[in-house]
């Protein structure tokens, strides 16, 4: 019988730090020529009598990727070809004529999915805002899946996972949390109490803007399961090359996460002190709402990503945006380069965030050059 990845995989000390795992989890066993890294495999077919037997089915690239990822989440994860690819499989775990509440501020690509599936019949969405837990257990009676972000896009909003995960299952609901922007190494929800975990591995696991990929670490086997059939079935398998950048990219989640993150930090507070800014989101900000919620359910950190709002008009915040020489502006995060953009300017953004409420990704610049460059482009907003 061919043998299973975890078979051929390097075992892992469960007493190893998360930074660890991110190293060391889905590399090759050790033995003497043995490659440091599991060999890209481009191949669309394989021989039959074998765990693989069509690409569909997966790779080697892809089970290393995911035996790495499911150490990290604490569960079993099925990697997909997209994010948005991967939220679709989880939605399809809602029963027909079910109920799934949302967080008020969700994704504008994950509620585009539920709207589908509303507007079709096939589910009932309710809404309520992810940082009260009370309003969104109440919404939770009758509900068949909760499904929260922590931290939340884009105003950065901390849910109190492990409270609603307890809750929704009193209730018989599934809890689902997208921690695209905590990661594995500041958040596993899993541990928190949640059924199911969203990552965008495109983002942050990623790490260097060059691969699409989604992926679902679920607690028990039933739930990944359907993961896996879904996704042969829709052919929403990621390829074997996205598979193992994403690996590479999981190698160095833990310094670039680190070093984001105390760059974040720091433009956040000076940001806060700024005359051409009116409101600043960010998590770990001493005084903001959210802060004892993030210290307690984020204690490592509160992320590489900071909201603001310029204080003047949409002109005005569309001009600064045109200012800046370092940040760039583009959608998308989690690289190693800068990104901003205006949230408002989606409309699924644009009914729940401020108009000039701008998104920034953190990369790996030095924290000076992303501050000079943000500070000139503001000065000129009319204060």
């Amino acid at each position: 019988m061919p043998e299973s990845p975890e078979e051929t995989l390097l075992a892992l000390d469960p007493a190893w730090s998360a930074e660890t795992f991110a190293v060391q989890a889905g590399r090759p066993r050790r033995s003497p020529g043995a490659p440091m890294n599991e060999p890209l495999s481009l191949s669309s077919t394989y021989v039959q009598d074998a765990t693989i037997e069509y690409a569909r089915d997966g790779s080697a690239s892809t089970a290393a990727l995911e035996a790495a990822l499911g150490a990290l989440d604490g569960g079993r994860t099925v990697t997909f070809a997209s994010g948005l690819a991967a939220a679709t499989a989880i939605a399809d775990l809602v029963p027909a004529g079910g109920t799934v509440v949302l967080s008020t501020v969700t994704y504008h690509g994950v509620k585009a999915i539920f709207a589908r599936l509303e507007a079709a019949g096939r589910l009932r969405v309710r809404t309520a805002a992810a940082d009260d837990t009370a309003a969104v257990l109440a919404a939770a009676d009758g509900a068949d899946m909760v499904w929260v972000e922590s931290i939340a896009n884009p105003l950065l909003v901390v849910a109190d996972a492990p409270a609603i995960a307890a809750g929704a299952r009193a209730r018989g609901a599934l809890t689902v949390v997208d921690a695209t922007f905590a990661t594995p190494l500041r958040q596993r929800p899993l541990d928190l109490g949640a059924d199911v975990v969203l990552h965008s591995a495109t983002k942050l696991i990623g790490g260097h803007s060059d691969l699409l990929l989604g992926a679902v670490a679920c607690r028990d086997g039933v739930h990944a399961g359907a993961m896996a059939a879904f996704r042969h079935d829709h052919g929403a398998m990621p390829g074997a090359l996205e598979a193992f950048l994403a690996l590479r990219g999981l190698r160095t989640l833990g310094v670039r996460l680190d070093r984001a993150e105390a760059t974040a930090g720091e433009l956040a507070r000076r940001l806060a002190a700024h005359p051409g800014v009116s409101a600043v989101h960010y998590p770990g900000l001493p005084g903001d709402s959210q802060h004892a919620t993030a210290v307690r359910v984020l204690p490592r950190g509160c992320g590489s990503m900071v909201s603001f709002e310029v204080a003047g008009s949409v002109e005005e915040t569309e001009a600064f945006l045109g200012r800046l020489r370092l940040f760039a502006h583009a959608t998308s995060l989690g690289g190693v380069e800068s990104l901003i953009e205006r949230r408002a300017r989606y409309p699924g953004d644009a009914a729940v965030v401020g108009p000039t409420l701008c998104r920034a990704s953190i990369g790996l610049e030095h924290v000076d050059d992303l501050w000079a460059d943000l500070d000139v482009a503001l000065r000129a907003v009319p204060s």
